[in-house]
């Protein structure tokens, strides 16, 4: 059987390895034509093409996938399957094309959060699980019938870096296991069924902190968009990301670090330092959120002790 695998991010990159592991033909590899980055403008390869040219495996890096030319290329190749991993929307010429189909590995138990940031908002969401799902590509982007899904529990003090590990590797397990039962003819796709939920993109102004909004929800926020692209406020008229925090239960903890009864009562989105200018609290909508870790614009990457022996507010 030949494959053709598309894939740009890390979290492809564990969905080809096992599958050449596992001595599958990979006939090409598809990813997003190298970009200009960092300081010199020197061109960034894709982490799917490093993996892809260590293999020695062939690459194409279409920028137009409607391209004559591209599609000619993609006849050529005479594949049977397709597998997209973390890629972009396919036009249906190309996902139409190979016999056995084109099938997507998508992180989350669609129809939940269908988009492009799945592992953030399941986690800004306060949800206890997602997954993985293998579905066939059609029209609608992320509405495929689906192949084979794989729960994945979503802990309390996961953040985004955590679960994306965890469902690369099993990701990677349920690509491997479609492939097989899709090379055995042992598929039955089902319809979605449920209430779709979705996942945009996430931008700058998306990672702002509203402290309106409730401790438990703000942890929430915080750890769904850490330690990418982070969550952030402002500090004294500076930007500040913020990558931990911690929920204070009640105000007893408060009393226990020496807070002024004045304190207590500041307005929602003041902070103020405590605990022998160790910690900093935040006024939420219904409590105090404690921060563990942030940095300023500027600066390294700190825990707030670090950080307050440097700083001084």
């Amino acid at each position: 059987m030949k494959i053709i695998f598309m894939g740009t991010p890390e979290f492809a990159v564990s969905s080809l390895d096992i599958l050449v592991k596992n001595n599958y033909n990979i006939v090409a590899v598809i990813t997003a034509p190298d970009k200009p980055a960092g300081r010199g403008n020197e061109l960034h390869q894709s982490d799917v093409k490093k993996y892809a040219l260590a293999n020695n495996l062939s690459i194409l890096q279409p920028t137009n996938l409607k391209s004559p030319d591209f599609l000619q290329e993609l006849k050529n190749l005479n594949a049977d399957l397709q597998i997209v991993v973390a890629f972009r929307m396919l036009p249906e010429i190309v996902w139409s094309m190979p016999p056995k189909g084109t099938f997507n590995l998508h992180a989350s138990l669609l129809p939940k959060f269908r988009g492009a940031a799945p592992i953030n908002w399941a986690i800004i969401n306060g949800e206890t699980e997602t997954g993985v799902t293998t579905f066939f590509l059609q029209q609608e982007i992320d509405t495929g019938n689906i192949i084979l899904q794989q729960k994945e529990p979503i802990h309390q003090t996961d953040n985004v870096g955590d679960l994306y590990a965890r469902l690369m590797k099993i990701g990677a397990e349920l690509t491997l296991k479609t492939v097989q039962k899709i090379e055995k003819n042992d598929i039955q796709p089902q319809i979605q069924t449920g209430t779709p939920t979705h996942a945009p993109k996430i931008f700058r102004e998306t990672c702002q902190i509203d402290w309106n909004k409730t401790s438990k929800e703000i942890y929430d926020f915080v750890r769904g968009l850490s330690p990418y692209p982070a969550a952030w406020t402002t500090i004294k008229g500076k930007n500040c990301k913020i990558y931990a925090t911690e929920m204070v239960d009640n105000l007893e903890e408060i009393s226990e670090n020496n807070i002024n009864s004045s304190n207590k009562n500041i307005a929602v989105g003041e902070f103020f330092i405590a605990g022998n200018n160790k910690t900093i609290y935040f006024k939420t909508e219904n409590n105090f959120l404690k921060i563990k870790e942030l940095q300023l614009e500027g600066k390294k990457r700190l825990l707030v002790e670090e950080f307050l022996r440097g700083f001084k507010i």
